[in-house]
Parts: structure tokens; sequence; C-alpha cells
């Protein structure tokens, strides 16, 4: 039973690295810049000795979803003097699977769940582990049933973490700062609000948080975190490995501003304001700015060749200084809540919002009104010409609210279109949209009416 107990620790320790001299990292300095489509840019700068001449650096605790086509190296001391001569990024991390298959046609010993000890020349280590005894004997194990492994070493070629070695020619010995950069999958960030509406509907108050998802394969320790904000373009991007989860509402807390904004290129850049450390398998969340109270307007739109029957409700309010904002905002969702009679915050809709610039509208799709119905019907139809006809539409709009209200009626044309009747006027949204403003009465029922000429 000694036997067996050391063999479990031998596979202990064999899972940690032996670090040479020259890849050990001192004064480490990281900073991450992270994009919303899932990557990330890393800037690692590490102090380290330096031979003269030729030499292997292993430059370790780099993120397992590098891509090693964009690492870019350079010693800060002597720029002229370090060279890459070659670069290898080595993944093929230790596990028991991995291991056993180094070991195939080598002697090991197995312990089995009922204390039996199996020992031969591994064969396979598929569903079952094949060994080869001494006597020339063949034994089939089920490896459900192997508890312990006993290895003598591990064999060369499996690392315990994802490691660029590089060959590189040093003219200047000593301590170099050498800076390294590189593109990460696996982590992202988006930006979430939570908007508390007062009990009038008339005022908005609304914070923001960004939720960083760390899914890289590295922990970044007090790093300078940058996000970027914007559409890059990039050849493949990624597909989106987010998890879905829930926000509490958090309206009320007012943080002081802990990033600093400001425009980059065509994108815009978010900067922390302090060192922050991002854990591998973590989603880190922090306020992007303090709560902001701006005027908010509740509309109700009726689309009825999109939902018959349903009217929708909005809020809108705009994004300008004078309203309480006037700041770029990144695209996310936006959770909107509601105080009660009592205080409390009552959840009423979410929407998606775009990236939206500063003294643009944004309007938040929350749900459909109870009290507020539409109904709409084709009532005439006269085929002119072989390139003409007209078309008349009746829309109605009940309201059982305890109080009047106005209803935005929203209608899309095609093709060469002209008004020859309404019953209201109408607002030319664009080459294919109207808009009309209607007033519905409490407990009271409001009819529109137009026919439009289409040519073609």
């Amino acid at each position: 039973m000694k036997k067996r107990v050391l063999g479990v620790i031998l596979f202990g320790l064999v899972l940690y690295p032996v670090l040479s001299a020259d890849s050990k990292a001192q004064g480490k300095e990281v900073s991450v810049t992270i994009y919303q489509n899932n990557f990330g840019l890393v800037r690692d700068v590490r102090e380290m000795e330096l031979k003269a001449g030729v030499q292997e650096i292993r430059f370790t605790d780099v993120a397992s979803q590098i891509d090693p086509t964009s690492v870019h190296f350079k010693s800060l001391t002597a720029p002229d003097q370090v060279a890459i001569l070659e670069q290898n990024y080595e993944y093929d991390l230790v596990s028991a699977e991995k291991i056993l298959q180094k070991y195939i046609d080598q002697v090991v010993q197995l312990y089995t769940k009922e204390g039996k000890i199996f020992e031969g020349k591994l064969l396979s280590a598929g569903g079952n582990v094949v060994l080869e005894k001494k006597d020339g004997g063949i034994q089939s194990i089920a490896m459900a049933n192997v508890q312990n492994v006993d290895f003598p070493k591990l064999p060369a070629g499996l690392i315990t973490r994802p490691t660029l070695v590089w060959y590189l020619s040093n003219e200047k010995e000593g301590r170099h700062s050498m800076e390294t950069s590189y593109v990460t999958e696996g982590i992202g960030w988006h930006a979430e609000y939570v908007a508390l509406v007062n009990h009038t509907d008339t005022q908005l108050d609304l914070s923001a948080w960004v939720s960083v998802n760390n899914q890289s394969g590295a922990d970044y320790e007090h790093a300078k975190l940058k996000l970027i904000a914007g559409d890059v373009h990039r050849i493949t991007p990624p597909s989106p490995r987010y998890m879905d989860y829930e926000v509490q509402a958090m309206a009320k807390a007012a943080p002081a501003r802990q990033f600093e904004e400001k425009a980059f290129f065509e994108y815009h850049l978010y900067t922390l304001q302090r060192a922050a450390t991002i854990k591998n398998n973590q989603i880190k969340q922090l306020a992007l700015f303090p709560t902001a109270t701006t005027p908010v307007k509740k509309i109700f739109e009726y689309d009825g060749s999109k939902n018959e029957k349903k009217v929708n409700v909005k809020l809108e309010f705009e994004n300008t200084e004078k309203n309480g904002l006037g700041i770029p905002v990144p695209a996310g969702k936006v959770r909107v809540y509601k105080s009660d009679e009592d205080q409390s915050q009552v959840f009423i809709g979410e929407d998606q919002i775009d990236h939206t610039p500063k003294d643009e509208k944004i309007r938040l799709y929350v749900g459909d009104a109870f009290d507020v119905v539409g109904e709409r019907k084709q009532m005439g139809y006269k085929q002119l010409s072989d390139r003409a006809r007209e078309e008349t539409w009746e829309i109605k709009l009940r309201n059982h609210k305890k109080e009047d209200i106005e209803v935005l009626v929203t209608e899309h044309l095609w093709g060469d279109w002209e008004i020859r009747e309404t019953s209201h006027p109408y607002n030319k949204k664009d080459a294919s949209t109207i808009e009309m403003v209607i007033p519905v009465k409490k407990d009271a029922e409001a009819i529109v009416k137009y026919t439009v000429l289409y040519r073609w």
C-alpha cells in the first residue's frame, strides 16, 4: 500500500513546472485592451536577464487562446540589439489522458478501485486500458475502474501552461525590459444599463455597467484595463461565448467616474483609472459612469402592418449634456424598472440599444400597452390602370385608460406613392414611412382613414 500512495504523490508532483532562470518575470506590467466582439489585445512588459548570443527564452503565463501569429516582441532597453530568430507556441498541456498516450509501449502500473495492481507494457489507452504482461498475455482494464496510475516521470513534450518559446539573438548582456503584445480570443465586454423611471413616467435615472467576461485561459493581475466601443472589422470574427445571466437593479448606485472616455480613431476608448485583476473564467462588473438623471417621454406607437392588435410602449430620451448625459453610449441591454407606491422597484421591460453618439435620441421598447388596442383594415382598392392603383385604409385606436393619450401611428408605403385623402395630418419620416400623432380620449375610440395612390 505504501507504493500505491507514493504513486499518487508522484503523479501530483510532476504537474508543477520547473522554470529556467531566464523565463522568470520580474517587474511585470500588464495592460489589456478588450473589444466587444470577444477578443483582446494584451501588452505584457517584463524585466528579464539576457545572456549575450543566441539563447532560448520560455515566456509563460500567456492566454491559452492566443493567436500566435499576432505576437509582437521587442526589447525596450536595446531594441536594435535583440532579435527573435524563431518562435514556437507550445500548448500540449498536461492531462491524465495525454500522459497515458505518451506512455504507449512503455511499462506502467495501474491501481484499481478494488485495490488490485496491474503492471505491463501499455498498448492502448482508449475506453479500456490494454496491457501486455511479462509473460506475453494481454489484460484489458476498464478505464472507469482505474483509480490511480504510477508514472516514473513527466513525458517529454508536455507542459503545464501555454508557453511561447523564443530563440533570440542578443548583443547586450544584462537586464532588459521586454515588451510582448498579442491578440487573444475568449475575452470580451458588453455594456448593461439599469433605468429607473419615476412614478409619473417623466424622469429616468440611468446607470451603466460593463461586464468583462474572461475565458481566454489566463489571469491578468493588476492590469491596466481599456475597453474599445465600436464596430471593429475582422476577417474571421469569433463566435460570441458570453454566458447569459441577470443583473440586479442598481439604478441608485452612484459611484465616482472611474473610466476616462475619449475618441480613438473611429471608435471610443474607455480607460479604467486604476489597476484591475481579471481572473480566468471570471465575469467582472464595473460601473461605466455615475447615475445620470434625464427627462423621458413615454410614447404609444402603433404599427398595424407588424402587429394588428398591439400598441407598443416606448421610452424616449435625448443623449445630451443638457439632459444629464451627453456622452457616447456603447451598445448594450437596458433593463427598465419603475418605483411602486411603496418605493419598491418593479421590472417593466428591457431593450437592446446600439452605439449612440452624444446629442442623439434613444428610444427603448419596453412592452405592449394593456389598455390600448389597435385595429387596421383595408377598406378600399381600385385598379386605376396597369401602372396605378388606390388603396384606402382605416385604423381604429381604443383607449381604455383613465387618462387621455396620444398614439404615434406608423404606416409603411412602397414605390411611388401619393396620399390622396387623410383624416389626420401626417409627417413623411422617410421615402417609405409616414407617421401620424393621434389624440385618443379616455374610454374612447379614434378612427384614422387615408387613401394612397401608387404608381409604378
